[in-house]
């Protein structure tokens, strides 16, 4: 038996957390303003059940309707004297209207026969002494029983006059087999088309994450270390590198598109991936059995970029070949022309992005190969002389970036003062580079791969921060409202959002494979290729469906920006208080959603 005493103090305590916990809840009430008397408001239950009603009778199928209307007389006021209106004719449907007279406001009695039996439709006042007028008032609804009787309440407008007015009944009833109303076609096209819209940008986002993970894994980039000559040379040789390999691919560009001949373009696309497979190969073998010497290792780096410019030139005569196919057989392909028409849209896409393509290799190539230069001038030089070259190479590169960045900023905000955006920058970039470069001792390293990391994973947590409909905003403007903005939006939140899933993947695989693969003497790639990647296949396979799944579901929102695809009729639809047709669309991305779940933990099961 416990028999310690409760202390005062903690009785207290636990006193003020109950009271700080309610007054944070009785603010939170007063912030979100809630209010059950809304709730129990008679007109907002009445909205709420004609609301729930439409939405549980989705506009999906229709009949052809047979329709039987009649219009009875009726004064509003009563006339002076008496009141005398033709009696109708009852060998057909008609309606008695009960008193024949009466005033504005008051409430008369409708009666129906001979009408189809248990059918419904609209009994409503029509204004004016033509009783063909289009104008109706009111909305009240009759229900015939199995004998075509009806009987039903108005209320009179007021719409007072001297000459006889009407009271129509209309009935209709449902003859035939049922059919897919318009909306529901709209509905099929739509949730297709954002399907669609999905699964292009799931691919897009997923070819352009998988390089991004491995430069934002923690464990891949921290063992990186360079000492600052190298850090230097590298940061140098990306805008030379892009600069002269953007120049070089469109000159091969350039080129390719003299070769514009269908049997040149094959012939070009099956050899050029050839001579590429080989040169890698050659240059990145799985296994060093000897000791590689400084001539094997440039005449590997000398056949791996005749490899790259025969792979550029072969993706560049894919563009030509593409284009070339598709306006042969446009004419011939008749309903089938969207083939066509994807062949010219991927050629037109291949020209765009070879050339950039191109650029980042020749920059990395570039950056590689004088961080190569760095290394050993830092290993084999004296420490004063490798101090002097620090200090001249980390001036140079500090002025670069920094140089970089207010170009970048004059170009966001046009500031038009050259000495804010250039030469202050250049300054302040040379300013620290010789700063780093006195503090840093001559030989050391800098964790450099940690540095990557960090600002890789800073802007991907950046960018994942922006909703996916802010981008679609963005990209409608860019490209236009319709699905190409949607898949551009959804894109790129793909790219950042499995970016960082496959990263944190790779930070998690067995670092056995790394350090066996390491002990060949296997360079970063060749370690990423054959120790890092088999480990992640099955993984990557499961976050990519699930991004699929992901990527249906918000195809739905964008499309209320304008990015395309069934949130962009759904939206219109409830602006335009037609909860039926929003209930079909509704019940389709429902349909859609639960399909693609199933879909994906089938493949799950059977692939990962």
């Amino acid at each position: 038996m416990n028999n310690k005493k409760a202390s005062p103090w903690k009785s207290l305590q636990t006193g003020l957390v109950v009271l700080v916990a309610l007054a944070i809840y009785a603010y939170g009430f007063e912030i979100t303003k809630i209010d059950l008397a809304e709730l129990r408001s008679e007109q907002r239950r009445e909205s709420l059940t004609r609301v729930t009603r439409a939405l549980a009778q989705p506009d999906i199928f229709e009949f052809e309707k047979e329709v039987q209307a009649f219009t009875a007389p009726v004064y509003v006021t009563c006339p002076a004297g008496s009141v005398s209106l033709p009696a109708p004719d009852t060998s057909g449907p008609y309606a008695v209207v009960t008193p024949e007279c009466a005033e504005p406001g008051e409430m008369v009695t409708v009666e129906g026969f001979n009408f189809f039996p248990n059918a419904s439709g609209p009994v409503r006042f029509v204004p004016g002494n033509d009783p063909t007028n289009l104008v109706e008032l009111g909305n009240d609804t009759a229900l015939t029983d199995a004998d075509g009787h009806f009987i039903v309440q108005v209320t009179l407008p007021k719409r007072p006059s001297d000459d006889v007015q009407f009271i129509r009944a209309t009935m209709r009833r449902n003859i035939g087999l049922p059919r897919f109303t318009e909306t529901a076609k709209i509905t099929w096209e739509k949730i297709v088309e954002t399907v669609f819209l999905a699964l292009l940008a799931t691919t897009l986002g997923t070819f352009l994450a998988i390089p991004l993970s491995f430069i934002a894994a923690r464990n891949l980039m921290k063992p990186v270390r360079s000492p600052l000559a190298s850090v230097s040379l590298s940061v140098l040789g990306w805008p030379l590198g892009i600069g002269a390999g953007y120049l070089f691919v469109s000159q091969i560009g350039k080129f390719s598109a003299a070769v514009n001949t269908i049997p040149l373009n094959l012939v070009s696309v099956i050899v050029a991936p050839l001579v590429f497979w080989f040169a890698f190969r050659w240059a990145m073998p799985q296994e060093e059995t000897t000791t590689v010497g400084t001539g094997q290792r440039i005449a590997r780096l000398l056949v791996l970029f005749v490899g790259v410019l025969f792979g550029l030139f072969g993706f560049l005569q894919l563009a030509e070949l593409t284009a070339n196919i598709s306006l042969g057989i446009r004419e011939s392909l008749g309903p089938l022309g969207f083939f066509a028409t994807f062949l010219f849209q991927v050629s037109d896409i291949l020209r765009v992005i070879t050339p950039v393509v191109g650029a980042l290799a020749a920059g990395g190539a570039l950056s590689s190969f004088l961080g190569r230069i760095g290394q050993r001038v830092t290993e084999k030089g004296s420490a004063a002389g490798v101090k002097v070259i620090n200090l001249v190479l980390a001036a140079a590169a500090g002025a670069t970036i920094f140089g970089l960045l207010g170009a970048l900023i004059e170009w966001l905000y046009q500031i038009g003062r050259p000495f804010y955006t250039l030469y202050a920058p250049i300054g302040t970039g040379v300013l620290l580079g010789l700063l780093l470069a006195i503090f840093t001792r001559a030989k050391d390293t800098l964790p450099i791969g940690l540095v990557i990391y960090t600002v890789t994973r800073t802007f991907l947590n950046s960018l994942r921060s922006v909703e996916a409909v802010i981008m679609a905003i963005v990209f409608v403007i860019a490209v236009g409202i319709g699905p190409f903005a949607g898949v551009m939006a959804l894109g790129l939140h793909t790219i950042v959002s499995l970016a960082k899933l496959y990263s944190e993947q790779v930070e998690s695989i067995s670092a056995g494979p790394l350090e066996a693969v390491q002990a060949t003497g296997a360079n970063r790639l060749q370690t990423i290729i054959y120790a890092v990647i088999p480990q992640i296949v099955p993984p990557y396979i499961s976050y990519t469906m699930y991004r699929w799944d992901i990527n249906v579901r918000m195809s739905t929102i964008i499309g209320i920006v304008g990015g395309g695809g069934i949130g962009f009729v759904l939206i219109q639809n409830i602006n335009l208080l037609n909860y039926r047709a929003a209930s079909a669309q509704m019940i389709a991305i429902a349909i859609v959603v639960s399909f693609m779940d199933y879909i994906s933990s089938v493949m799950r099961e059977k692939y990962v």
